[in-house]
Protein backbone atom coordinates (compact mmCIF):
# COMPACT_ATOMS: atom_id res chain seq x y z
CA UNK A 1 0.00 0.00 0.00
CA UNK A 2 2.84 2.40 0.89
CA UNK A 3 4.61 1.67 -2.38
CA UNK A 4 1.43 2.42 -4.30
CA UNK A 5 1.04 5.78 -2.57
CA UNK A 6 4.67 6.74 -3.29
CA UNK A 7 4.26 5.79 -6.96
CA UNK A 8 1.07 7.86 -7.28
CA UNK A 9 2.80 10.85 -5.67
CA UNK A 10 5.75 10.65 -8.05
CA UNK A 11 3.41 10.26 -11.03
CA UNK A 12 1.39 13.29 -9.95
CA UNK A 13 4.53 15.43 -9.56
CA UNK A 14 5.77 14.51 -13.02
CA UNK A 15 2.39 15.21 -14.63
CA UNK A 16 2.13 18.59 -12.87
CA UNK A 17 5.59 19.66 -14.07
CA UNK A 18 4.79 18.56 -17.61
CA UNK A 19 1.57 20.55 -17.69
CA UNK A 20 3.29 23.63 -16.25
CA UNK A 21 5.92 23.52 -18.98
CA UNK A 22 3.45 22.89 -21.77
CA UNK A 23 1.02 25.50 -20.50
CA UNK A 24 3.73 28.25 -20.49
CA UNK A 25 2.71 30.88 -23.05
CA UNK A 26 5.04 31.12 -26.03
CA UNK A 27 6.35 34.51 -27.08
CA UNK A 28 5.01 35.83 -30.33
CA UNK A 29 7.20 36.61 -33.34
CA UNK A 30 6.94 40.35 -32.66
CA UNK A 31 7.99 39.94 -29.02
CA UNK A 32 10.95 37.79 -30.12
CA UNK A 33 12.12 40.46 -32.58
CA UNK A 34 11.78 43.19 -29.96
CA UNK A 35 13.84 41.14 -27.51
CA UNK A 36 16.54 40.52 -30.14
CA UNK A 37 16.66 44.23 -30.93
CA UNK A 38 17.09 45.06 -27.25
CA UNK A 39 19.91 42.53 -26.96
CA UNK A 40 21.68 43.87 -30.04
CA UNK A 41 21.30 47.46 -28.83
CA UNK A 42 22.81 46.67 -25.44
CA UNK A 43 25.70 44.76 -27.07
CA UNK A 44 26.30 47.64 -29.51
CA UNK A 45 26.51 50.23 -26.74
CA UNK A 46 28.84 47.98 -24.73
CA UNK A 47 31.15 47.69 -27.77
CA UNK A 48 31.00 51.46 -28.25
CA UNK A 49 31.99 52.00 -24.63
CA UNK A 50 34.86 49.52 -25.03
CA UNK A 51 36.02 51.32 -28.18
CA UNK A 52 35.94 54.66 -26.41
CA UNK A 53 38.12 53.24 -23.65
CA UNK A 54 40.86 52.57 -26.23
CA UNK A 55 43.36 55.40 -26.67
CA UNK A 56 43.11 57.87 -29.54
CA UNK A 57 46.39 56.59 -30.98
CA UNK A 58 45.10 53.01 -31.20
CA UNK A 59 41.68 53.98 -32.57
CA UNK A 60 42.60 56.69 -35.10
CA UNK A 61 46.30 57.33 -35.61
CA UNK A 62 47.52 53.75 -35.91
CA UNK A 63 44.92 52.69 -38.54
CA UNK A 64 45.57 55.92 -40.46
CA UNK A 65 49.32 55.34 -40.44
CA UNK A 66 48.86 51.75 -41.58
CA UNK A 67 46.63 52.92 -44.42
CA UNK A 68 49.20 55.47 -45.59
CA UNK A 69 51.94 52.85 -45.39
CA UNK A 70 49.94 50.37 -47.46
CA UNK A 71 49.20 53.02 -50.07
CA UNK A 72 52.88 54.00 -50.35
CA UNK A 73 53.95 50.35 -50.53
CA UNK A 74 51.61 49.86 -53.46
CA UNK A 75 53.10 52.91 -55.22
CA UNK A 76 56.83 52.29 -54.59
CA UNK A 77 58.67 49.77 -56.80
CA UNK A 78 59.39 46.36 -55.34
CA UNK A 79 63.14 46.86 -55.80
CA UNK A 80 63.05 49.98 -53.59
CA UNK A 81 61.06 48.16 -50.90
CA UNK A 82 63.46 45.20 -51.01
CA UNK A 83 66.47 47.50 -50.64
CA UNK A 84 64.84 49.28 -47.69
CA UNK A 85 63.98 45.95 -46.05
CA UNK A 86 67.58 44.76 -46.49
CA UNK A 87 69.00 47.95 -44.99
CA UNK A 88 66.58 47.72 -42.05
CA UNK A 89 67.79 44.17 -41.46
CA UNK A 90 71.43 45.31 -41.60
CA UNK A 91 70.66 48.15 -39.18
CA UNK A 92 69.25 45.71 -36.62
CA UNK A 93 65.54 46.22 -37.41
CA UNK A 94 65.10 49.61 -35.68
CA UNK A 95 61.57 49.72 -37.12
CA UNK A 96 59.23 47.82 -39.40
CA UNK A 97 58.98 48.43 -43.14
CA UNK A 98 55.54 50.05 -42.83
CA UNK A 99 56.81 52.35 -40.08
CA UNK A 100 59.81 53.42 -42.15
CA UNK A 101 57.65 54.09 -45.21
CA UNK A 102 55.31 56.19 -43.06
CA UNK A 103 58.30 58.03 -41.57
CA UNK A 104 59.51 58.71 -45.10
CA UNK A 105 56.12 60.11 -46.11
CA UNK A 106 55.94 62.29 -42.99
CA UNK A 107 59.42 63.72 -43.64
CA UNK A 108 58.54 64.56 -47.24
CA UNK A 109 55.27 66.15 -46.14
CA UNK A 110 56.88 68.21 -43.36
CA UNK A 111 59.84 69.50 -45.38
CA UNK A 112 57.66 69.99 -48.44
CA UNK A 113 55.24 72.02 -46.32
CA UNK A 114 58.09 74.18 -45.02
CA UNK A 115 59.27 74.73 -48.58
CA UNK A 116 55.77 75.77 -49.68
CA UNK A 117 55.50 78.16 -46.71
CA UNK A 118 58.74 79.84 -47.74
CA UNK A 119 57.63 79.86 -51.38
CA UNK A 120 54.41 81.75 -50.61
CA UNK A 121 55.82 83.95 -47.83
CA UNK A 122 58.65 85.46 -49.87
CA UNK A 123 58.06 88.27 -52.29
CA UNK A 124 57.08 87.86 -55.92
CA UNK A 125 60.38 89.35 -57.10
CA UNK A 126 62.33 86.44 -55.52
CA UNK A 127 61.09 83.67 -57.78
CA UNK A 128 64.48 82.00 -58.21
CA UNK A 129 65.17 82.02 -54.45
CA UNK A 130 61.72 80.64 -53.67
CA UNK A 131 62.04 77.87 -56.23
CA UNK A 132 65.50 76.96 -54.99
CA UNK A 133 64.33 76.84 -51.36
CA UNK A 134 61.37 74.64 -52.32
CA UNK A 135 63.63 72.23 -54.22
CA UNK A 136 66.13 72.12 -51.34
CA UNK A 137 63.46 71.37 -48.72
CA UNK A 138 61.82 68.69 -50.85
CA UNK A 139 65.22 67.09 -51.47
CA UNK A 140 66.01 67.09 -47.75
CA UNK A 141 62.66 65.46 -46.96
CA UNK A 142 63.31 62.79 -49.57
CA UNK A 143 66.89 61.88 -48.64
CA UNK A 144 66.78 62.37 -44.84
CA UNK A 145 65.19 58.98 -43.95
CA UNK A 146 67.56 57.08 -46.26
CA UNK A 147 70.55 58.98 -44.88
CA UNK A 148 69.46 58.19 -41.33
CA UNK A 149 69.07 54.50 -42.17
CA UNK A 150 72.48 54.34 -43.84
CA UNK A 151 74.01 56.00 -40.79
CA UNK A 152 72.43 53.33 -38.56
CA UNK A 153 73.87 50.61 -40.78
CA UNK A 154 77.36 52.15 -40.76
CA UNK A 155 77.24 52.64 -37.00
CA UNK A 156 76.40 48.98 -36.44
CA UNK A 157 79.08 47.84 -38.89
CA UNK A 158 81.65 50.04 -37.18
CA UNK A 159 80.87 48.54 -33.77
CA UNK A 160 81.02 45.00 -35.18
CA UNK A 161 84.29 45.66 -36.98
CA UNK A 162 85.83 47.10 -33.82
CA UNK A 163 84.83 44.16 -31.61
CA UNK A 164 85.45 41.39 -34.16
CA UNK A 165 89.21 40.76 -33.52
CA UNK A 166 88.78 40.43 -29.74
CA UNK A 167 85.77 38.13 -30.09
CA UNK A 168 87.58 36.03 -32.66
CA UNK A 169 90.54 35.70 -30.28
CA UNK A 170 88.14 34.46 -27.62
CA UNK A 171 86.60 31.96 -30.06
CA UNK A 172 90.07 30.73 -31.01
CA UNK A 173 91.06 30.33 -27.37
CA UNK A 174 87.90 28.36 -26.60
CA UNK A 175 88.38 26.05 -29.59
CA UNK A 176 92.03 25.44 -28.75
CA UNK A 177 90.99 24.66 -25.17
CA UNK A 178 88.82 21.79 -26.42
CA UNK A 179 85.38 23.28 -27.05
CA UNK A 180 83.52 22.79 -30.28
CA UNK A 181 82.82 25.67 -32.62
CA UNK A 182 79.16 25.93 -31.61
CA UNK A 183 80.07 25.90 -27.91
CA UNK A 184 82.76 28.54 -28.47
CA UNK A 185 80.32 30.76 -30.38
CA UNK A 186 77.76 30.29 -27.63
CA UNK A 187 80.30 31.28 -24.98
CA UNK A 188 81.19 34.45 -26.90
CA UNK A 189 77.50 35.28 -27.37
CA UNK A 190 76.91 34.90 -23.62
CA UNK A 191 79.94 36.87 -22.46
CA UNK A 192 80.02 39.49 -25.21
CA UNK A 193 77.98 42.63 -25.67
CA UNK A 194 76.88 44.66 -28.65
CA UNK A 195 75.55 43.85 -32.12
CA UNK A 196 78.00 41.01 -32.80
CA UNK A 197 76.93 39.09 -29.69
CA UNK A 198 73.28 39.59 -30.62
CA UNK A 199 73.86 38.33 -34.16
CA UNK A 200 75.76 35.30 -32.84
CA UNK A 201 72.83 34.52 -30.54
CA UNK A 202 70.45 34.86 -33.48
CA UNK A 203 72.59 32.52 -35.57
CA UNK A 204 72.77 29.93 -32.78
CA UNK A 205 68.98 30.04 -32.37
CA UNK A 206 68.61 29.36 -36.09
CA UNK A 207 70.96 26.39 -35.80
CA UNK A 208 69.04 25.07 -32.78
CA UNK A 209 65.81 25.27 -34.79
CA UNK A 210 67.24 22.94 -37.42
CA UNK A 211 68.95 25.20 -39.94
CA UNK A 212 72.36 24.20 -41.24
CA UNK A 213 75.22 26.03 -39.59
CA UNK A 214 76.74 27.22 -42.86
CA UNK A 215 73.38 28.65 -43.95
CA UNK A 216 72.87 30.37 -40.60
CA UNK A 217 76.39 31.84 -40.70
CA UNK A 218 75.90 33.02 -44.29
CA UNK A 219 72.67 34.76 -43.32
CA UNK A 220 74.46 36.39 -40.37
CA UNK A 221 77.12 37.73 -42.75
CA UNK A 222 74.36 39.16 -44.98
CA UNK A 223 72.66 40.80 -42.01
CA UNK A 224 75.85 42.52 -40.89
CA UNK A 225 77.54 43.27 -44.22
CA UNK A 226 81.11 43.53 -42.91
CA UNK A 227 83.70 42.26 -45.36
CA UNK A 228 86.06 40.92 -42.67
CA UNK A 229 83.28 38.90 -41.04
CA UNK A 230 82.21 37.54 -44.41
CA UNK A 231 85.78 36.40 -45.12
CA UNK A 232 85.98 34.70 -41.73
CA UNK A 233 82.68 32.86 -42.26
CA UNK A 234 83.71 31.75 -45.76
CA UNK A 235 86.99 30.43 -44.37
CA UNK A 236 85.19 28.46 -41.64
CA UNK A 237 82.71 26.99 -44.14
CA UNK A 238 85.52 25.96 -46.51
CA UNK A 239 87.49 24.43 -43.64
CA UNK A 240 84.49 22.32 -42.64
CA UNK A 241 83.93 21.17 -46.23
CA UNK A 242 87.61 20.32 -46.78
CA UNK A 243 88.18 18.77 -43.35
CA UNK A 244 90.82 21.27 -42.23
CA UNK A 245 91.30 21.88 -38.52
CA UNK A 246 89.08 24.71 -37.30
CA UNK A 247 91.59 25.87 -34.67
CA UNK A 248 94.30 26.52 -37.26
CA UNK A 249 91.89 28.44 -39.50
CA UNK A 250 90.68 30.52 -36.57
CA UNK A 251 94.24 31.35 -35.56
CA UNK A 252 95.10 32.55 -39.09
CA UNK A 253 91.91 34.60 -39.34
CA UNK A 254 92.54 36.13 -35.92
CA UNK A 255 96.05 37.22 -36.93
CA UNK A 256 94.74 38.73 -40.16
CA UNK A 257 92.02 40.67 -38.35
CA UNK A 258 94.47 42.10 -35.82
CA UNK A 259 96.78 43.13 -38.64
CA UNK A 260 93.88 44.75 -40.50
CA UNK A 261 92.83 46.61 -37.34
CA UNK A 262 96.35 47.96 -36.86
CA UNK A 263 96.45 49.07 -40.49
CA UNK A 264 93.12 50.89 -40.11
CA UNK A 265 94.44 52.66 -37.02
CA UNK A 266 97.58 53.75 -38.89
CA UNK A 267 95.47 54.96 -41.80
CA UNK A 268 93.29 57.02 -39.48
CA UNK A 269 96.40 58.50 -37.85
CA UNK A 270 97.79 59.55 -41.24
CA UNK A 271 94.44 61.08 -42.25
CA UNK A 272 94.07 63.08 -39.03
CA UNK A 273 96.32 66.07 -40.03
CA UNK A 274 94.47 66.47 -43.32
CA UNK A 275 91.09 66.34 -41.59
CA UNK A 276 92.24 68.87 -38.99
CA UNK A 277 93.36 71.32 -41.69
CA UNK A 278 89.86 72.47 -42.66
CA UNK A 279 88.67 73.35 -39.11
CA UNK A 280 91.96 75.13 -38.48
CA UNK A 281 91.66 77.27 -41.61
CA UNK A 282 87.95 78.01 -41.23
CA UNK A 283 87.63 78.56 -37.46
CA UNK A 284 90.93 78.67 -35.54
CA UNK A 285 93.11 80.84 -37.78
CA UNK A 286 90.48 83.61 -38.19
CA UNK A 287 90.13 83.79 -34.40
CA UNK A 288 93.92 84.04 -34.00
CA UNK A 289 94.10 86.77 -36.61
CA UNK A 290 91.31 88.70 -34.93
CA UNK A 291 93.04 88.49 -31.53
CA UNK A 292 96.50 89.37 -32.87
CA UNK A 293 95.65 92.00 -35.48
CA UNK A 294 92.60 93.49 -33.75
CA UNK A 295 94.43 95.85 -31.36
CA UNK A 296 96.85 96.90 -34.09
CA UNK A 297 94.01 97.76 -36.46
CA UNK A 298 92.30 99.77 -33.73
CA UNK A 299 95.47 101.80 -33.08
CA UNK A 300 96.09 102.36 -36.77
CA UNK A 301 92.50 103.53 -37.33
CA UNK A 302 92.78 105.83 -34.29
CA UNK A 303 96.06 107.31 -35.62
CA UNK A 304 94.48 108.24 -38.96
Amino acid sequence: MLILLIGMAVFGTVVTLAFSVLAKPRASAMETRIQDFRTRSSTFWEEEELDLNVSFVERVLKPGVEGVAKMMRSVLPQSVLSDIQHQLMMAGDPMKLNTFVTFWVVCMAVFGGLGLMMFFSLGADMLMQKTGALIVFCTIGYIFPKTWLKAKVKSKQKVVLKSLPDNLDLITTCVEAGLGLDAALSRVAEKGEGPLAEELSHMLRDVAMGKLRREAMTEMAERIGVEELTSFINAVIQAEQLGVGIAQVLRVQSDQLRTARRQRAEKSAHEAPIKMLFPLVLFVFPAFLAVILGPAMIRISGAF
